[in-house]
């Protein structure tokens, strides 16, 4: 696997097994049929409990049974999930970063004791409600609104794009209380078989097709007191579990654009053309050492932003930096690969056009492209392009 500035030779032993591990899940679980299920349009749920047995959700948590490992062997199962597939990152991403993450950060004892167990251990499927039809990049606008009613609140609104809506268990809804003053912004825990809740599947994607994407319907949905997540308030709930997730994507992205050079480079110094490989034309080779250096770039990102995180000095601003320059790179490098392949590259036969258009969505959900630009721009000149 490439690593040519040899980052991976100052891994811990904790780290190189979760590493070690992951890559082999990848390699004998998911590999095999995840060409298929990107094809049909399907996401492999057989892997939900063997992730749960392998630790793969919110394993930098220390409690409730669950493994407490490094940032930076959080960041290399991201990696090596993504280099799998985009869909069963995501899955995992989900799982830990958006549902089991704010609800040990913010949620009360009962909450930890009844939801990260069964959560970490892939019995119960959680997603996020926070986008919804009108509001995608501006989500403090949202509509969905929670109405106190008694010992309870009465939820009413819409999410979509949402990942393992239609199989989830579980729903952290984000809406706005109606009933305290300024319309704060709070999370629900919702159980997805309450009545007046839908979680329909949007189909016919083009990308990130190995993976469930749904919808949330709220139709005066009643949820008792104790669904309230009561240690935030705001947009920081919300915001902080991106910034979570946008870690790892920040990771996984240079999985995927890894598989792809990986990929490319085999393929070029096996196949023939003109009496000699084709890696051995210069054309090739200039492909491959961009590649290489682009994706170099991306490790030494994730890499810097672990230690960051791992000493508690990580802002969010430099998250969306990783962020944005990641998922751009595995964008343009995955085309790259595709392109070497020739012909043989646009079938599901090989990774390269199945991680192109997966980084279509990496590149656009958890904040996009663009909004990524503005966060920085604001951050390197303090004047907002939002206001």
């Amino acid at each position: 696997m490439i690593d040519y500035l040899g980052l991976e030779a100052d891994l811990g032993e904790e780290e190189r097994m979760v590493r070690d591990t992951a890559r082999e899940f990848v390699e004998s679980e998911v590999r095999p049929d995840v060409g298929t299920h990107w094809l049909d349009g399907t996401f492999p749920t057989d892997l939900i409990p063997q992730m749960g047995e392998l630790g793969f959700y919110a394993p930098t948590i220390e409690e409730y049974d669950l493994p407490g490992i490094s940032e930076t062997a959080y960041g290399l199962l991201m990696q090596e999930l993504e280099a799998g597939d985009s869909g069963v990152r995501s899955m995992a991403s989900v799982q830990g970063a958006l549902v089991m993450y704010p609800i040990h950060a913010y949620g009360s004892e009962a909450q930890k004791e009844r939801w990260l167990p069964s959560l970490g251990r892939g019995e119960r499927v959680g997603c996020f409600g926070l986008t919804e039809p009108e509001h995608g990049s501006d989500p403090a606008s949202m509509e969905t609104s929670a109405e106190r009613d008694g010992d309870g609140y009465v939820l009413n609104g819409s999410k979509t794009w949402i990942t393992n809506a239609p199989i989830s268990d579980l729903a952290l809804v984000w809406a706005r209380d109606r009933s305290a003053d300024g319309d704060p912004v709070r999370g629900f825990l919702v159980e997805t078989d309450r009545d007046g809740v839908t979680t329909n599947e949007i189909d016919e994607k083009l990308s990130l097709r190995a993976s469930i994407t749904g919808e949330i319907a709220l139709q005066n949905v009643r949820v008792p007191e104790g669904s309230v997540l009561p240690g935030v308030e705001g947009m920081k709930g919300p915001l902080s579990c991106l910034t979570q997730a946008r870690y790892g994507i920040a990771w996984g992205t240079v999985g995927a654009a890894r598989n792809c050079f990986e990929t490319a480079r085999a393929y070029a110094t096996d196949r023939e053309q003109f009496g000699r490989p084709v890696a051995g034309f210069q054309l090739q080779q200039e492909k491959l050492a961009e590649m290489a250096t682009q994706i170099t770039t991306g490790q030494l990102l994730a890499h810097r932003l672990a230690d960051l995180k791992e000493r508690g000095d990580l802002r969010p601003e430099q998250v969306s930096m990783a962020k944005r320059h990641n998922a751009r790179m595995a964008r343009e490098q995955s085309r790259v690969a595709r392109e070497m392949l020739g012909g043989n590259g646009i079938t599901a036969d090989y990774p390269p056009m199945r991680h192109l258009t997966n980084m279509e969505t990496v590149y656009t959900y958890e904040g996009t492209h663009d909004i990524h630009s503005l966060v920085l721009g604001h951050d390197l000149t303090g004047i907002s392009a939002f206001e």
